[in-house]
This record gives structure tokens, C-alpha cells and sequence, in this order.
């Protein structure tokens, strides 16, 4: 199974474990560490920040839903944590929530001869965003290896 299918059908599966307690999903990632497979579900709460009491819960019922569905047929281990303060930013809602905060974008290619800009996220297309650095950087969505909040406590 492709990783970006079993990715969904996981989100799906677990899905109704977020109507039950009060977390949301923020991302899962399927990885190969090591040698090792790790499911890594991270979690996230409108207010608050996330407990170990609720990466307990959602790890037993998620488990107890993997168990039963089987949708990983090898080895791995389950992680459940929060995405930390210096959160990975992986899709459109993600940038939306941090609008005005400042971010870290790696680029795949240089854009004004820098392959990192750090500064104010201002604004979020379909296909593009703009942090305010020393100037105002247009960034293609495409041109994105990786994105992290910074410096939020």
C-alpha cells in the first residue's frame, strides 16, 4: 500500500478516537527509523496544551482501532504526541493557524540566494505564502521542503 493511502485510511480509521476526547488530529507520518516502522500520531488542542494523561487516551483507543483493522501489516511502533512548540507546518490550515507568528521555511531552492527564510508568516494562497524577513518573500508552495513555528512558548 502507497504511504500517502495508508496515511488517509489511518486518519479515517482514528478519526472517531477526536470526537471522544478532546484533542484534535494535527498529523500522522508512517516512517522507517533504524530499521524499525514508527506511526507517529500527533495531537493538538484549540486551548491548552496537550497532557500525558491525553496522549495515553488516544494511544489506547487508536491501538485498540489499529488492532482490530490491521492496516499496517508489519512491525512498528505507535507514537502519540503533541507537535511540539516548534511545530512542523504540513499543510494550509497549519499556516493559517500561525498567521503573524514567526516561521522557519528550508526551501528546495534558493529564492533571492537564500535556501532558508525565517520571518512573520503575513498571508496563505493555495499555492503560495509570504513572510515578511528583511523583505517581503513570496514563497511557491512547491518550493518547500519543510516548515517549523518558531520561537513560540
Amino acid at each position: 500500500m502507497k504511504k500517502d493511502v495508508l496515511i488517509e485510511k489511518i486518519e479515517d480509521l482514528v478519526s472517531p478516537v477526536f470526537l471522544e476526547v478532546s484533542c484534535r488530529l494535527y498529523y500522522v507520518e508512517y516512517v522507517k527509523e533504524n530499521g524499525e516502522f514508527y506511526l507517529r500520531i500527533y495531537i493538538d488542542k484549540e486551548e491548552g496544551r496537550i497532557s500525558l494523561d491525553d496522549c495515553e487516551a488516544v494511544s489506547r483507543r487508536v491501538s485498540e482501532i489499529l488492532d482490530v483493522e490491521d492496516p499496517i501489516k508489519e512491525a512498528y511502533y505507535l507514537e502519540v504526541s503533541s507537535p511540539g512548540l516548534n511545530r512542523g507546518l504540513y499543510n494550509e490550515e497549519h499556516f493559517k493557524r500561525v498567521l503573524g507568528k514567526e516561521v522557519l521555511v528550508k526551501l528546495t531552492s534558493a529564492i533571492n540566494g537564500a535556501k532558508n527564510i525565517k520571518g512573520i508568516l503575513k498571508d496563505v494562497s493555495e499555492d503560495s505564502i509570504i513572510i515578511e524577513a528583511e523583505e517581503e518573500v513570496k514563497i511557491p508552495k512547491d518550493k518547500i521542503k519543510a516548515a517549523n513555528l518558531e520561537g513560540e512558548i
